[in-house]
């Protein structure tokens, strides 16, 4: 039996002075019952909690650990950018490699600015697409999740989904009146918003790849329709790759996808497991910015020099290995013994993967949009979710989170995880 005596504590201790006792809510464990456990140390593909138990992790922070937990190359980084400063409030070297890195890697982006969360990117990008068209309305999509300012806190993902209160209480009505919320993979609703809000729309906001409702794909031709319906429409694109952007491809999504918006946003990679944000997109588009332009977006701790050395070394890293290749074959091994398990099983799963991204829902039918991962079995999810806990593999504890693969998971790794599935759902069958 697996004792979680001191994270208990610690939950009950944290109860008494942080909100729900966590610092993000999907950590509360309120999805799928029962109590966090509090991580002592992480390394490579493994979490370890503070009373000594050791998990498969595939949560990685929620994306960011693409190398793996404490990667030798980052620490290294970080204490050596450490030593001569963690903060100035004043440009620094390290902002613009990093800046270099984020152009030469993704096409699209011919300048970018650093910020400090997702959360960051997609408000300022909405405000930019905002002041470049001269244009009010932004049209996003069910169950996409842009962070958590106001504008955009509508039928979103995440934590909010996760909860079953996609709106929020504190975001007044009048905040929300130029928001257009659409279906995902549905083209004809884009056009009729479209055609409805003719001259409106600045932007249309969109993760390529959903990855706050679980993991859904956009279906062939989807993105590329509205790359021309943007465009036609004198109207903006804009990728949230917050969670995509250098874990699909090194160009993320959108080389991927062939496709190039005019804004991008990103995060988690980019800042090697350190807060970090970042918007770019055409060098017209962002030189409406301050201080060459009227649209004002500024951080104190923008570019700070800790989260750029432990990017620096992330995308560095990543481009040496060319390690897309290995997490693509990771996510094929991860699939076909998931899919194996689940048919074995009797089981209804719909198993969702592009690379190292992936999503098992609880369902019967195929899963393309909010609506239809809706329509999963949230109580079955919980009950997995515990039985793979208690087989030391910890999974995103919610039904609409996706889960990352790493560098540093191994084919074991992969093998001792389909195995644990295969146990856990022939229990839940026996059920």
């Amino acid at each position: 039996m697996i004792s979680h005596s001191r994270s208990e504590e610690l939950f009950t201790e944290a109860l008494k002075y942080i909100p729900g006792g966590v610092n993000s809510p999907v950590r509360a464990f309120r999805a799928v019952g029962g109590k966090p456990f509090f991580v002592d140390q992480a390394k490579g593909a493994r979490v370890t909690d503070v009373d000594g138990n050791e998990y498969v992790d595939y949560v990685g922070t929620w994306g960011p650990a693409i190398l793996g937990h404490a990667h030798p190359k980052i620490i290294q980084a970080i204490q050596r950018t450490a030593e001569r400063g963690t903060s100035f409030g004043i440009p620094n070297p390290l902002e613009v490699t990093m800046a270099k890195l984020i152009c030469s890697a993704v096409p699209s982006v011919e300048k970018v600015r650093m910020c400090n969360s997702g959360t960051e990117a997609t408000m300022s990008a909405i405000r930019l697409a905002r002041g470049f068209t001269k244009r009010d309305k932004i049209i996003k999509f069910e169950g996409c999740y842009h962070g958590h300012c106001d504008s955009l806190l509508v039928k979103a993902g995440s934590g909010a989904l996760t909860f079953g209160h996609p709106d929020s209480l504190g975001v007044p009505a009048a905040f929300t009146q130029h928001t257009v919320v659409l279906p995902f993979n549905d083209l004809e609703a884009v056009r009729n918003a479209l055609k409805a809000n003719l001259g409106d729309v600045a932007g249309i906001i969109i993760e390529p790849v959903p990855g706050n409702a679980g993991v859904y794909l956009p279906k062939p031709g989807y993105l590329e329709s509205l790359r021309a319906l943007t465009k036609d429409d004198g109207a903006l694109l804009i990728f949230d790759e917050v969670m995509t952007g250098f874990r699909l491809a090194l160009g993320g999504a959108q080389e991927r996808f062939g496709i190039k918006p005019d804004l991008s946003c990103f995060g988690k990679i980019i800042g090697g497991g350190l807060p970090v944000g970042a918007f770019g997109g055409r060098a017209e588009i962002m030189d409406c910015l301050a201080p060459l332009g009227p649209v004002y977006q500024a951080g104190t701790l923008s570019g700070n020099p800790l989260a750029m050395a432990a990017g620096i070394a992330a995308l560095e890293e990543l481009a040496l290995r060319d390690g897309y290749a290995q997490l693509e074959e990771s996510g094929k091994q991860l699939e076909s013994g998931m899919r194996e398990a689940a048919k074995a099983s009797n089981v209804p799963v719909q198993f969702n993967r592009i690379g190292s991204m992936f999503c098992s829902y609880f369902t019967n039918q195929p899963v393309h949009s909010l609506s239809d991962a809706m329509h999963c079995d949230r109580l079955l999810f919980a009950k997995f979710f515990h039985g793979m806990l208690a087989e030391g593999i910890y999974l995103a504890p919610s039904q609409f989170e996706a889960g990352f693969l790493s560098l540093a998971h191994t084919g074991e790794d992969i093998d001792r995880t389909v195995r644990a599935a295969a146990k856990v759902l022939a229990a839940l069958r026996a059920n």
